[in-house]
């Protein structure tokens, strides 16, 4: 219990920090900063898999791809810089033209201040959630209100269930048994 309890509190802490530096506060735009890349965030190749939300995209790991409300279509930068990108690393290609399967927007890249190049699906960067454990979570969903699951089409999702119609996941439609 106490060992859930310090789980809590840490994420919540985190948070709180993370937020301050995800565009709740003054100061909080620009690319002045590089990104942190992680495993979790760095991929090279979308695709696509079904969710609590609806068929999403994701990166090579099954990791949920994320839009920011800060990032402004086709700037060429990304808006979530400094501690923003602990919580949220940047999908990341080593080439300008990334592996797509099933994402019918349009998958581009912009190249970030320390030369990595983030991916990007209608001129807007992607990221992934540092929280999401496995492959196909989407507990980032609606985030501070401004961070969205996105769908094949480049469009974010802003609602917090599945619609009617969509289907449930099936086992292992993440390729680690989600």
């Amino acid at each position: 219990m106490k060992s859930h309890l310090w789980k809590v509190a840490a994420t919540a802490s985190l948070s709180v920090l993370v937020l301050a530096g995800c565009g709740m506060g003054a100061g909080s735009g620009g690319s002045g900063t590089t990104p942190a890349t992680s495993a979790q965030g760095s991929s090279s190749t979308l695709g696509t898999a079904q969710s609590t939300l609806g068929t999403i995209i994701v990166n090579g790991q099954g990791k949920t791809a994320y839009v920011f409300d800060n990032d402004k279509a086709g700037s060429g930068t990304s808006a979530c810089t400094g501690p923003c990108t602990t919580l949220w690393p940047a999908i990341t290609s080593a080439t300008a033209t990334p592996t797509v399967t099933g994402v019918t927007g349009t998958v581009g890249t912009i190249t970030l201040a320390n030369g990595t190049k983030q991916v990007t699906v209608d001129g807007l960067p992607l990221y992934t959630y540092a929280p999401d454990a496995a492959a196909g979570d989407v507990t980032g969903q609606g985030y501070g209100g401004i961070w969205w699951v996105v769908a094949p089409t480049g469009k974010k999702i802003t609602a917090t269930s599945a619609p009617a119609t969509s289907a449930p996941a099936s086992s292992g439609s993440y390729g680690q048994g989600y």
